[in-house]
């Protein structure tokens, strides 16, 4: 057996070995991710939540009752349902970052980082309607990235604001993704009046057909409902040191994966670059949505950790500095190991 050998089976680089793992392409990581997620979603297999309907949130409410019909309200059958979802939008966004070539070379890190970053709050993975609007969001912003190589802008464009209007039927300040629409716009596309116009219509679609159908229907007072704020910082939680060590744990991870993100994208062409801004828009409208939305949703952070994961990758993958990236991997671990700890405690 060679030396190389020998110190992965005496552990001494058993973290090089695992970082490795979900740095590379291989089919086999999607496996292993599945595992991971399990592992670390287990406490909330342990406590199952089942999802309530929620007032003013008329659209998934009626989606919960189609559901019911299935799951007959059981609580380990929807987060079940969850933590499948959760899985399959981590591979999705790893799909997104490889396909637009975000990171030089495809990675599955940004799916481990979201799986991590999923975990660290119980409610994250229990069924919401978060869940069903982050699908939304995923979709246009995958549709956005790919305005700039397209033979048919207009249909892109088009299935992007029906996508982020989509969302905002769901929950009333979803509507600020709107200016997400228009950063896709300005960065990916020349002005042309007739696309404008094409966006505007496509962000329009959902309004008007769903008013049509509330209006056939003599449900149309439900829409009154729909309008509303509120302010949501994760009240739910009863432990202040939680609140403070999970947001700490965040901004340091943040931090480290936009100091990563500098180095890493300095080298990158001018449509990466442009990807990292729409994503930055995303990750600054997401926090303002987030803490906008009322406190009856108690998964409304959720929707920043798509962008979050992203970003936050970066910190794995920095080639110039392996101790870095490997303190970053280590510290990651350590946070969520703190926070599966305060969940069961």
């Amino acid at each position: 057996m060679n030396s190389v050998g020998r110190r992965y089976l005496s552990g001494k680089f058993w973290w090089y070995a695992v970082l490795q793992l979900f740095r590379n392409n291989s089919p086999f990581t999607v496996i292993v991710l599945f595992i991971f997620a399990l592992v670390v979603k287990f406490p909330a297999l342990l406590h199952p939540i089942a999802p309530d309907p929620v007032a003013g949130h008329f659209l998934f409410n009626y989606i919960l009752k189609g559901l019911d019909f299935v799951f007959r309200h059981g609580a380990f059958a929807y987060t079940m349902l969850a933590i499948v979802i959760l899985y399959v939008q981590a591979i999705y966004l790893k799909s997104i970052a490889s396909r637009h070539k975000i990171f030089p070379r495809a990675t599955y890190i940004p799916s481990f980082v979201f799986l991590l970053l999923t975990s660290i709050y119980l409610p994250f993975n229990s069924f919401s309607e978060t869940l069903i609007v982050n699908w939304l969001l995923l979709g246009a912003v995958d549709v956005m990235f790919g305005f700039t190589q397209t033979t048919q802008p207009r249909k892109l464009i088009y299935n992007a604001s029906f996508l982020l209007s989509m969302a905002a039927l769901f929950q009333f300040t979803f509507l600020a993704f709107f200016f997400l629409l228009l950063v896709g716009m300005v960065l990916f596309r020349s002005f042309n009046l007739g696309e404008w116009s094409v966006a505007m219509m496509g962000y329009i679609t959902p309004f008007y057909f769903l008013a049509g159908i509330l209006f056939l229907a003599d449900r149309f007072s439900v829409y009154a409902e729909w309008p509303h704020i509120g302010f949501s910082l994760s009240s739910h939680v009863t432990s202040i040191f939680y609140i403070i060590t999970m947001v700490a744990g965040i901004l340091i991870l943040l931090a480290s994966g936009i100091y990563a993100m500098q180095l890493n994208v300095a080298m990158s062409n001018i449509y990466v670059r442009r990807d990292w801004i729409a994503l930055s828009f995303y990750l600054i409208i997401s926090v303002f949505v987030a803490i906008l939305t009322d406190e009856a949703l108690r998964t409304a952070w959720l929707i920043t950790m798509p962008a979050l994961s992203i970003i936050i990758s970066h910190a794995f993958l920095l080639e110039k500095n392996r101790r870095f990236s490997n303190f970053i991997f280590y510290f990651s671990l350590f946070f969520l190991v703190f926070c599966l700890w305060r969940i069961n405690s």
